[in-house]
């Protein structure tokens, strides 16, 4: 049975990680299948087991997107987490967003996306939102992603950052969101229904 990681586990694990140390792409893909990580510049963290509402709103804005790209013949390619994102073509940023729109496929190997992808969505936990709204946020604008969606489901906002374009938008989930890369794609999240799953600890 697979190992459910807490997310109070998670920031503890992080908060005690010797940074002075740097690690690299190697180390994390010989970590467990049950373990994952993400890495920064040579820093490592620790990811928590996802929530099936987390699950969820992945297949829901996945799903908007690839049905969008087949309808229209388009040629990038939406792909969900896990995919490993070599971001600066290194071995010391390694991420896994929860969805990614390519559209250069010539970035795309077997092993996950060499370089940055076009766009990129991150859903925030507790033990990711600090990386997310900030650290990741400037890795993605200078590694040259186009627009960066953060989609905070305690707060039910969905934040746009257009760097292409130089602007931020701020929905909610009752709104319909425009996806600029893909031409004439807008999401009504007001069909997206958030589900709270009980606050309970899986069997042992």
């Amino acid at each position: 049975m697979p190992v459910y990681v807490g997310e109070e586990e998670v920031i503890k694990k992080n908060m005690a990680l010797a940074q002075e140390k740097t690690y690299t792409a190697e180390f994390i893909e010989a970590l467990p299948e049950d373990v994952r990580a993400e890495l920064i510049d040579g820093q490592l963290f620790y990811m928590a087991t996802p929530t099936t509402e987390h699950q969820d709103l992945i297949m829901f804005l996945t799903g908007h997107m690839w049905n969008h790209i087949r309808a229209n013949q388009g040629s990038c390619k939406v792909v969900a987490s896990p995919i490993a994102v070599y971001l600066n073509q290194d071995d010391r940023t390694y991420l896994e967003p929860d969805v990614v729109l390519v559209c250069d496929r010539g970035k795309l190997l077997r092993k996950g996306c060499w370089g940055a992808p076009d766009m990129v969505a991150e859903i925030i936990s507790p033990s990711t939102q600090s990386r997310d709204y900030l650290l990741k946020l400037n890795q993605y604008q200078a590694a040259g992603v186009r627009v960066y969606w953060i989609l905070d489901t305690a707060r039910e906002t969905i934040h746009v950052y257009d760097f292409e374009l130089g602007q931020k938008e701020t929905y909610t989930f009752a709104d319909t969101v425009p996806v600029r890369l893909l031409d004439g794609l807008k999401i009504d999240f007001g069909g997206f229904e958030l589900w709270k799953e009980p606050e309970s600890e899986p069997p042992q």
